[in-house]
């Protein structure tokens, strides 16, 4: 059943809510309904709207391009958006990202002088149940804009009862329990502020290897409280890394494919490292990145960089 109300020339979010934003400004989903063309079989299909704004306080248009970020938080809101509305996961449920990856065309990102709408056209599949409640799925997204399908993107989650969440994680503080140490230099990752910065200045001779700075004070990354580093927050860190990593201040990232496997816990050093390669068959640059917390590896990316071209 369709949950989006038609009503011409009107556009508006989705509920805050379903997409477990605490700011209407940070929704970035304007609507959706059931596909039956995108799902087949034991897949259930639906098409979501989102609008890119031209500005944001965080993800900010650069040189021509919306942030890719932008992109990441969108199939992120797919998720939570179907869990509840279609799939009949109650508010106040934890999801658990086991995995998200993208791989997209530039020409998706070239911001214009409108906002930039996209469908996703979205298959959900591995749904699991128990009891008749949803455990968990995979979606695979294909992202159009201007009738032309320029990316595929997709992500997997778990959803936690409440009780079974409290069981497993009560007690847990919900703001950094240290102070974040002082952060490299925002031009280096891309950012104007340091405030967005969530990698540290190294110890010389340290090479690609950054602490991941916690503010949990931040009004993007930590919109609503948790007890656990965010993995949108987990992401932007590699991003971050494999740009400073490159020298590639202002290369679009146009491919990542990422892997969560334990939580980026507030009470201890959480340490990013980046490993970077140039693919010489498409002068791409591939940088794998992994968070390791007490010896402990939490999450894997693997991203690809477009380096802007040099006049």
């Amino acid at each position: 059943m369709s949950h989006l109300v038609h009503m011409s020339g009107l556009t508006t979010t989705v509920p805050r809510e379903y997409v477990h934003r605490a700011a209407v400004s940070e929704v970035l989903l304007t609507g959706w309904e059931a596909d039956a063309s995108a799902g087949s079989g034991e897949q259930d299909g639906f098409a979501v709207r989102a609008q890119w704004p031209r500005s944001h306080a965080l993800f900010a248009p650069d040189g021509g391009y919306q942030d890719p970020m932008l992109l990441i938080e969108s199939v992120r809101q797919v998720g939570s958006l179907l869990a509840h509305a279609e799939f009949g996961v109650p508010f106040g449920h934890q999801f658990l990202m086991s995995d998200m990856y993208f791989a997209a065309a530039p020409e998706l990102f070239v911001a214009d002088t409108a906002p930039t709408e996209i469908a996703m056209r979205t298959t959900c599949s591995d749904i699991v149940r128990r009891g008749g409640s949803l455990q968990g799925m995979r979606y695979d997204v294909t992202v159009v804009r201007d009738g032309r399908a320029l990316a595929n993107a997709g992500a997997a989650y778990r959803c936690t009862h409440p009780g079974v969440y409290r069981r497993l994680r009560g007690g847990r503080p919900t703001t950094a329990t240290r102070d974040a140490p002082p952060a490299i230099d925002p031009a280096l990752v891309g950012h104007a502020s340091p405030r967005h910065v969530v990698l540290a200045r190294p110890e010389p001779g340290a090479g690609n290897r950054w602490e991941l700075r916690v503010d949990t004070a931040h009004p993007t990354y930590f919109d609503h409280p948790v007890d656990h580093v965010p993995g949108m927050v987990l992401l932007e860190a590699a991003r971050q890394a494999a740009l400073a990593s490159t020298g590639l201040s202002d290369a679009l990232l146009i491919g990542l494919k990422s892997d969560f496997t334990r939580y980026a816990e507030f009470d201890s050093p959480c340490w990013i490292e980046a490993h970077p390669q140039v693919d010489g068959a498409t002068g791409h640059v591939r940088v794998r990145v992994c968070g390791v917390q007490q010896q402990e590896g939490v999450f894997t990316a693997a991203l690809t960089l477009r380096p802007r071209p040099r006049s």
